[in-house]
């Protein structure tokens, strides 16, 4: 863990920035993604029940601006995530490089500038997609999670519990999935 905190550490301002406002925007997605059942629901509820076309166009335009906002947060989201995934990357890249120079004549002569080249390459970048995915995923999971249990006992407190009696369900089997799974991908 310290090892990811130097790495951040290093990050200009313009990529930190870029790493704060990326959950900023994804929490903004994912709170209107939410949203939209609920806007349907009136839209049921309401306007269909009591046969009020103009509500039901009011509200529908109103979900239908509620989806494009969540598209634009999204995609907002994206490109904060992937620039700080690029500084993140760019700062790897500099510190694995004054590594290398600092390589002994016995390490220069164990690994090829090929090797090496390729080597660098290739992890700089697995790294770097792992740091956008997890800046876009850590956040947006658990964010979705907490906020669609939250609506749903909005929505039908009662109902609400039959879905929080199956979170238990399904998480004990994906834990035990993963113990077991977990040792054969070992390195």
């Amino acid at each position: 863990m310290s090892m990811v905190k130097k790495l951040l550490s290093g990050l200009e301002r313009k990529y930190k920035a870029s790493a704060v406002l990326a959950p900023v925007t994804i929490m903004g997605e994912v709170l209107l993604e939410v949203l939209i059942p609920l806007i349907m629901a009136k839209i049921i509820d309401v306007g269909i029940a009591n046969k009020d076309a103009a509500y039901v166009i009011k509200t529908g335009c109103l979900m239908v601006g509620a989806a494009l906002m969540s598209l634009s947060f999204g995609v907002v989201a994206g490109r904060f995530a992937a620039v700080a995934a690029l500084g993140f990357a760019r700062n790897l890249r500099r510190r694995l490089f004054s590594k290398v120079q600092d390589f002994s004549f016995a390490n220069v002569d164990k690994f090829s500038t090929a090797s090496l080249v390729t080597r660098l390459t290739s992890d700089v970048t697995n790294a770097q997609n792992t740091f956008q995915m997890i800046v876009r995923m850590c956040v947006r999971s658990p964010f979705m999670f907490i906020s669609a249990i939250i609506m749903a006992f909005y929505m039908n407190a009662k109902l609400s519990l039959v879905f929080v009696a199956c979170i238990p369900l399904i998480a004990i089997p994906m834990v035990l999935i993963m113990r077991k799974a977990h040792p054969r991908f070992q390195v």
